[in-house]
């Protein structure tokens, strides 16, 4: 590494952690305030660095447009591919990882069943929203009023005896899905199998995608896969690390 890109980048880690003097860089750098300054305003051009008053120097806006960019080019499907073995492996079920897109679910990723008995699914299929796990939390977060309007122009058809029916009680199966922070399809989708989704949220706190566990209801019953929901969850918030969200983020709240 170069002399002068090293000093760069020991600059741009201590304003990290707050404003500096030039004093301060300098002695940081172990050079001559000469030295440091010319390096700052090297940095300070190309908008790396800007200049709080005649005495301190902060991160400038170079840096938030660069980590910006770089969160925005992140695939969630190569971000979410270690957290789908890793949660294969923990549960030994089933896990999915999936999209909204043309108000359908889409499978973008999956990890097999460890067991002899395993579900039909498929990378790139199709499934309903109002009756899966991934699709409920899709959309759960969403403003009070885009989930209203998504809701009334669904179309419900019914594929089990568990099936949600009418916007109203996908309404209410929304609520419950942002007050527990998970969603459940209790065999809505395909009569003999349950599974649990959680959210994957990006650095603005969308819900970008949804992870979730699948599992036929001979290997596993209700009880015991709420078991796993805390394992994945922790899985999904991995996720949501990587691509930048925290926690306390109030974007991630209703607008």
């Amino acid at each position: 590494m170069s002399q002068s890109l090293e000093r760069g980048l020991t600059v741009l880690t201590a304003l990290a952690a707050g404003q500096q003097t030039l004093d301060q860089l300098a002695k940081r750098l172990g050079v001559h305030k000469s030295t440091a300054m010319r390096l700052l305003r090297t940095l300070e051009a190309g908008r790396f660095v800007r200049r709080e008053d005649v005495h301190h120097y902060r991160l400038g806006s170079a840096l938030f447009d660069l980590a910006h960019q770089a969160l925005e080019d992140l695939d969630v499907r190569g971000v979410a591919r270690q957290y789908l073995v890793a949660l294969g492996e923990i549960s030994g079920h089933t896990v999915h990882l999936a999209t909204l897109e043309d108000n359908q679910v889409v499978y973008i990723d999956k990890v097999d069943s460890q067991h002899p008995v395993r579900m039909y699914s498929r990378i790139g299929r199709r499934a309903p929203v109002h009756c899966t796990a991934v699709g409920k939390v899709l959309v759960a977060y969403w403003p009070t009023q885009q989930r209203r309007r998504f809701a009334e122009q669904l179309n419900y058809p019914k594929l089990t005896t568990n099936t949600i029916d009418s916007a109203e009680r996908f309404l209410a199966e929304l609520d419950r899905v942002r007050a527990q922070g998970y969603a459940v399809d209790r065999g809505e989708h395909e009569n003999f199998i349950h599974c649990v989704g959680a959210p994957i949220r990006n650095h603005r706190g969308e819900v970008v995608a949804a992870l979730s566990l699948s599992v036929p209801k001979v290997l596993l019953d209700f009880d015991g896969l709420l078991g796993l929901v805390d394992d994945l969850r922790r899985a999904a918030g991995g996720v949501s690390a990587e691509l930048g969200w925290q926690p306390e983020n109030p974007r991630a709240k209703e607008v």
